[in-house]
């Protein structure tokens, strides 16, 4: 059996040490190279659904879809923290279908599942660390929301909004969650939310004061170029190079370069 890494002892334990990385994977190679790299906490996020599958959001993302997801990064990344996102309507509906989905992505290989929301998901995250499914929580901008926020805004401007965010970390450190993504949230309230719960705080456009970050495959790599948000720091541009290769790959064909005698398999014929 493979001694992971990471596990979720390690990660609380993490908290005010030593910052935790965690980058988004949705197939077999991301994700050995992510473990190759070293990261803490590799997830399989519903932003499949805008990144691989070319959806508009992340709404339409199934079980299915995510699943194929999640044993692909198994797969490819063996000794990994792997965490599975549920998917819009996977753990909304009822409790038993919120148990059944998040059991079957243990099944697929993931260590923990990530559910968005803050009060309205606390007797489910609740249900399923009394069942022994680890939950990451994640609240903020909330996408799978986002029929009913209208846009992707920050969180956290007004005292309101600020006390809403505070009580509902609170509220979800208290239901049993092993960590909390932040997402889209004011430096100073993410900082503030750190400081007041005992679990690890993952941030995305939450600034510098949280316990970990995690950004977007297709973003840290400059592979998205449709549209990037402050918060991005891209690492390469890996697009411009793949672009060019693809170029370069087709001009070697149309001009007799490739393949070459080294790419060809000989014999004699009989």
């Amino acid at each position: 059996m493979e001694v992971m890494k990471t596990n979720i002892n390690k990660i609380i334990s993490s908290k005010g040490k030593r910052k935790l990385s965690m980058i988004t994977v949705y197939s077999f190679f991301q994700a050995k190279m992510a473990e190759e790299a070293g990261m803490d906490i590799l997830l399989v996020g519903d932003s499949l659904g805008n990144v691989m599958l070319g959806y508009e959001n992340t709404l339409p993302v199934s079980m299915d879809e995510m699943s194929l997801a999640v044993q692909a990064a198994r797969r490819g990344a063996k000794k990994s923290f792997i965490i599975a996102d549920m998917p819009f309507l996977s753990y909304q509906s009822s409790i038993s279908e919120a148990v059944n989905n998040a059991g079957r992505f243990l099944k697929d290989g993931a260590n923990a599942v990530k559910i968005e929301g803050g009060k309205e998901v606390k007797t489910i995250i609740e249900t399923l660390v009394n069942y022994g499914i680890p939950v990451m929580g994640h609240i903020g901008l909330t996408p799978q929301q986002i029929n009913r926020i209208g846009t992707y805004k920050v969180q956290g401007k007004t005292e309101k909004n600020k006390n809403r965010l505070i009580e509902e970390a609170k509220v979800i450190e208290n239901s049993g969650a092993f960590s909390l993504v932040l997402e889209l949230v004011v430096e100073e309230v993410a900082m503030q939310i750190t400081e007041k719960i005992s679990i690890p705080t993952i941030g995305i456009g939450a600034g510098r004061y949280c316990d970990g970050q995690v950004l977007v495959w297709h973003d840290l790599l400059g592979i998205n170029t449709e549209f990037t948000p402050k918060f991005v720091k891209k690492y390469a541009n890996l697009r411009e190079v793949i672009v060019k290769s693809l170029k370069e790959y087709i001009s070697d064909i149309n001009e007799g370069k490739f393949p070459t005698d080294e790419n060809v398999f000989k014999g004699e014929l009989k």
